[in-house]
């Protein structure tokens, strides 16, 4: 008997599932889910993941794997990473789905906090369709950055930089090429492949004239973010622009930055810079996450990575948790989500 038919526990289903939500991609509105769905004996009957926007949610992929092979569903258990949802957008509702193909239960690992998508659970259960919370610490770590950035009402920041032993971004002279070395770029490229956005501001653009790609391995992914400029001043004809996959926003207010990307379904952007932009999203609060690409160098002058964030004593100051470590050729990467304080 192969791994696949083997009879699984609702926790090892789960597992499974997160397993196969993984395979989804990062980036786009909707967040990576799994499903598997077994019967009675915890033998394998369907199972499906969700591949990007417009295309079928893992329950329904998890169905129509389950025909694919001949299987009756009727009566089985649906172990899926997320709470089945109860709305239509780009496909229907999960849960007539998994109420007309039969299922007899289902288990979630993560409540939907969507406002049009929640309530899937209760829908289930006023069918008579018995739906458990049964969370799982991979599911949730998976889908965290989405589920901030519903919970929030705007994207996930991602704050990100390069910077020496003294905290400069640039020498005194601006030049900046190159601070890290090439595992930590080729890293920063891997994160922007999986992002929907990456923000810079007009300082930047002028400075640097950066292509603001995804291009891991030196090749350009096949997924690109949104290109986003911050600032009012005009840089016409920089590389940025060089097609319509790009967006300017014409503000000093990092809100308004993210109110934009909002409505263009951006659920995750990295900030970029330089200073004045990654500090204005620093002081109001509007920083998820940071990852640091700390270069062993020295400079003793030149642009700092913040500056005038209004704190004024340590008690104030904004600190780090979930902190990593990566070294990454002679640079080490810091990654570390911030709250104020302890």
């Amino acid at each position: 008997m192969s791994d696949a038919d083997a009879a699984l526990t609702i926790a090892q289903a789960m597992d499974r599932a997160v397993d196969l939500a993984a395979l989804g991609p990062a980036h786009g509105p909707n967040p990576r889910v799994g499903c598997v769905i077994l019967n009675a004996d915890g033998a394998v009957l369907g199972e499906g993941w969700h591949r990007g926007a417009g295309t079928a949610h893992a329950e329904v992929a998890a169905i129509a794997d389950a025909r694919a092979r001949g299987t009756d569903i009727t009566g089985g258990t649906a172990v899926v990473t997320l709470e089945p949802c109860s709305h239509t957008g780009r496909t229907g509702p999960c849960v007539d789905a998994l109420t007309e193909a039969g299922v007899a239960a289902v288990t979630y690992a993560v409540a939907d906090p969507g406002q049009a998508s929640s309530g899937g659970a209760d829908v289930l259960t006023s069918r008579g369709i018995p739906a458990i919370h049964a969370p799982h610490e991979g599911a949730t770590a998976l889908t965290h950055r989405w589920l901030t950035a519903m919970r929030a009402g705007r994207p996930y920041v991602i704050a990100k930089w390069a910077a020496t032993l003294d905290g400069r971004m640039a020498a005194a002279d601006g030049t900046s090429f190159w601070i890290t070395g090439p595992q930590a770029r080729e890293h920063a490229h891997a994160v922007r492949a999986q992002v929907d956005a990456i923000a810079v501001g007009t300082g930047t653009v002028l400075a640097d004239d950066p292509q603001l790609s995804a291009r891991p391995g030196g090749e350009e992914s096949e997924h690109q973010p949104l290109r986003v400029v911050i600032g009012r001043t005009d840089t016409a004809g920089r590389r940025v622009w060089r097609d319509l996959h790009a967006l300017a926003v014409a503000s000093h207010d990092p809100r308004d930055t993210l109110a934009a990307l909002w409505e263009r379904e951006v659920r995750t952007v990295v900030v970029e810079g330089g200073p004045t932009v990654l500090s204005a999203f620093l002081r109001e609060g509007l920083v998820d996450e940071v990852n640091a690409y700390i270069a062993p160098a020295l400079l003793g002058a030149g642009p700092s990575v913040v500056e005038g964030l209004g704190i004024e004593t340590m008690a104030d100051a904004l600190r780090g948790q979930d902190v990593n470590f990566q070294l990454l050729g002679a640079d080490i990467l810091v990654t570390a989500h911030l709250s104020r304080g302890f």
